[in-house]
Parts: structure tokens; C-alpha cells; sequence
């Protein structure tokens, strides 16, 4: 018998609060899977519409799978959640875009009618776990020069990007930082972080037991000269700074997708539908360009242009990635309809958790914009790809009709 695809919507989404790794951060003693299940705890306790037994699978990113962040972390997550041991689980590594690639996983699987529920997400405890722990790169990849040896440091890459593109300079990075800091101030402000950030009990040798309910790495009020007094650490007299870059950082996400039927029988609500979404890869020097292939794929395969999108999340690894793609579709530095509630460069970046935030934030400001019909969620991956995942805003009059 054929099968009809199913229409994916995503439900809800939460985070923690994003914290500084290193030892003087606020979860230097926190486990790594405490964060993620945190979060699982938090979407089943904010949608009581949901049976613990509906929930069909739990993908669960994280880019360095050792120690606290190894063994199946989907499975073990679900379990110490306190969903039935009849629901699986496993691990996604797609470094930045971890919990992007478990979110179009599952959402795949919903889609074809294998599931109706899952639970998806992503995890990157930083301080434990150092970017690069434990591997062993094939030497052959920079023997053989398939690769430059500066496409396996990340901010080497955001370097060559400069290059790769002169109009994309220091201080248009600087300037777009300094933004992004800005439009988080405004949103905590405003209130408009908050409602997704679940509240998690610290423990730290020297500041004792804690209670994290914002996110650590923030600067308010960072200027243009205090980042120009910054250091290049990735090259001599370079572009890329701390103020103009995602930091080191911990921190969890999930959220819950669903068929739009199991969504409508459930009493669930639908924040965001699924549109479509696109990997692709790209000159792994380059890797920040990404997002621009990425999201002329999933444009193309809905039948979308850049004009159709009213509303873009974009994940400020580097601001000079995030200046490539507006400067490539003619998009202003300052456009409002970017990250109205600030990127990583002021929330921080825990890698694989990062995707869902995006999604999270995209699908706040669907419920502040009705006008918007469609908004797009994209961001840079290590190794040169690109990911994007178009959605479509169930607050808009025409949403779910022919485009």
C-alpha cells in the first residue's frame, strides 16, 4: 500500500541557560546528560497533553559522544527522564548542526509514518568536554591535501572567509557583534527569553549550590572600541576576535515534533510546520559559507525564494559567516527580520545543542508576527557543510495552503 507523507510540526522547544565552560562557569560540575534530561523533564511537564507512551523516539545530539555526553545519550536521556522503556533512543554527531540534524531525523521518520511523536534535541558540555577530546584525524586528510590544515580549526576557517570575501571586513564583524549583543539585552528585557529557559540547581566548589535561570555568557553594552582592543587569536593582525565569535560553552536543548494529525488528536499546539530542509557540503576551509548552498537547496525544493522569508535564524558561530549569507542574498547587515532576539555571539554556542535554540527563537517570533508566513533557521558546520531548515508560521492566514 503507498504511503502519504505526513505533515511535521513542532510543538514546543526549551533550553537551559547557556553557561561559560571552563571551571569558574556556572555547570563546571553539572553532568553533561543532567542538562538534557532537564530538558525532556521540562517539555513533558509543559505539554501534560502528551503521554510519556506516545513519545516514539528521543534523538539526542552532542559532538564530542564521550563520558557524560557517550552511551547512546538518546536512549539513556529518555530513560532517566522517566519515559517508558519501551521508547528508543540514540546519538546524532553532525558537530554544530547536531540537534538540527536529530530534529530533520526524527522529523523524516514522522513524515514517512514510522512514528508519530519524538522528542529531539542536543547537548555540548564544553568545560568536560574541549572541542577536538579523544580524536584522531586520518593524517592521510591533510597529506594527501584533501583539506587545508586550517579547515580543522574553526576559527582558521572564519579567517579564510575573510579573505575569501574582502567586503566582509573587521568592522562590519565588530559592528554586527555589537548588535547582536544588543537585540539579547532588549529580548531578556522585554521578556522574551525567559518562557524557554528551564531553570537548572548548580553546584560549584566555591560558589556552593546555584539556581541558573539566564544565560552566562552575555555582554551587555559591548562597544565597537572595546572589541577593537581585542586579540586575533587565529592569525597576526587578523578579523576574528572573542567579541566577534560564539564563545566556549555549556548547555542543552530540546524539543518535542510531531505528525499534524497525532498534534490536532493530542491536543497539542503546532508553533511551527516543517517546510523543508537541506545538508549540504562546502570547501571545508571555507565552512562558514555553508548556510548559503544550504538554504538556496531548501528553498529550491519548496518551491520558495529568499524574498518569500520574513524571519531568519541564523547561528552566529562567527559573524563574518553570518555576514556571507546576507551579504549574498542582498540582505542588510542590520536587518530587523534577523536574530530579533540576538544570535550566539551573546547567548554562546554549545555546539550540537545550538539548532533547536534557533528553532525555538524562530518559532516565539512566528507567534509576534502573523504577517510572516515562512522563516528560516541555517547555520555554519565544521569539516565544510551547511544546514537550513525551512518553516512555515500556523499564526499566518494562508498557512497550510498551496504557496
Amino acid at each position: 500500500m503507498p504511503r502519504t507523507l505526513q505533515d511535521v510540526v513542532f510543538v514546543d522547544g526549551v533550553r537551559t541557560p547557556f553557561g561559560k565552560a571552563g571551571e569558574k562557569g556556572i555547570y563546571a560540575q553539572t553532568r553533561a546528560d543532567d542538562l538534557v534530561i532537564k530538558c525532556i523533564r521540562e517539555l513533558l511537564r509543559r505539554n501534560p497533553n502528551l503521554p510519556k507512551d506516545k513519545v516514539e523516539e528521543v534523538a539526542i545530539a552532542a559532538t564530542t559522544q564521550i563520558g557524560d555526553q557517550g552511551l547512546t545519550l538518546g536512549r539513556l536521556a529518555a530513560l532517566l527522564s522517566g519515559l517508558p522503556n519501551t521508547t528508543p533512543g540514540y546519538s546524532v554527531d553532525r558537530m554544530c548542526a547536531g540537534a538540527m540534524t536529530a530534529v530533520t531525523n526524527v522529523a523524516s521518520a514522522i513524515g514517512f509514518g514510522a512514528i508519530d511523536v519524538a522528542i529531539a534535541g542536543g547537548v555540548e558540555h564544553m568545560g568536560r568536554h574541549p572541542m577536538g577530546e579523544g580524536i584522531d584525524p586520518n593524517p592521510r586528510i591533510v597529506a594527501e591535501k584533501i583539506v587545508d590544515q586550517s579547515a580543522l580549526v574553526m576559527g582558521s576557517t572564519a579567517e579564510n572567509l575573510h579573505d575569501r570575501f574582502p567586503t566582509l571586513t573587521k568592522a562590519r564583524s565588530d559592528a554586527y557583534a555589537v548588535n547582536s549583543q544588543a537585540k539579547l539585552a532588549a529580548a531578556y528585557d522585554a521578556g522574551k527569553v525567559q518562557p524557554d529557559l528551564v531553570p537548572v540547581a548548580t553546584r560549584h566548589a566555591e560558589k556552593g549550590w546555584g539556581l541558573a535561570t539566564t544565560d552566562e555568557p552575555p555582554r551587555p553594552g559591548t562597544t565597537i572600541e572595546e572589541l577593537g582592543a581585542l586579540k586575533t587569536p587565529f592569525r597576526p593582525h587578523g578579523n576574528v576576535t572573542a567579541g566577534n565569535a560564539a564563545g566556549l560553552n555549556d548547555g542543552a536543548t530540546a524539543c518535542i515534533l510531531a505528525s499534524a494529525s497525532a498534534a490536532q488528536e493530542l491536543g497539542l499546539t503546532a508553533k511551527m510546520r516543517l517546510v523543508s530542509y537541506a545538508f549540504v557540503g562546502v570547501e571545508p576551509e571555507v565552512m562558514g559559507i555553508g548556510p548559503v548552498p544550504a538554504a538556496e537547496k531548501a528553498l529550491r525544493q519548496a518551491g520558495l525564494t529568499i524574498d518569500d522569508i520574513g524571519l531568519f535564524e541564523l547561528n552566529e558561530a562567527f559573524a563574518v559567516q553570518v555576514l556571507a549569507f546576507l551579504e549574498h542574498f542582498g540582505i542588510a547587515d542590520d536587518d530587523p527580520r534577523v536574530n530579533e532576539y540576538g544570535g550566539a555571539i551573546a547567548t554562546g554556542h554549545p555546539l550540537a545543542s545550538s539548532g533547536v535554540r534557533l528553532m525555538t527563537q524562530l518559532a516565539a517570533q512566528f507567534a509576534e508576527h502573523p504577517e510572516v508566513r515562512y522563516g528560516l533557521t541555517a547555520m555554519c558546520i565544521g569539516i565544510g557543510m551547511g544546514g537550513c531548515v525551512i518553516w512555515e508560521n500556523p499564526h499566518h492566514a494562508d498557512y497550510g495552503k498551496e504557496s
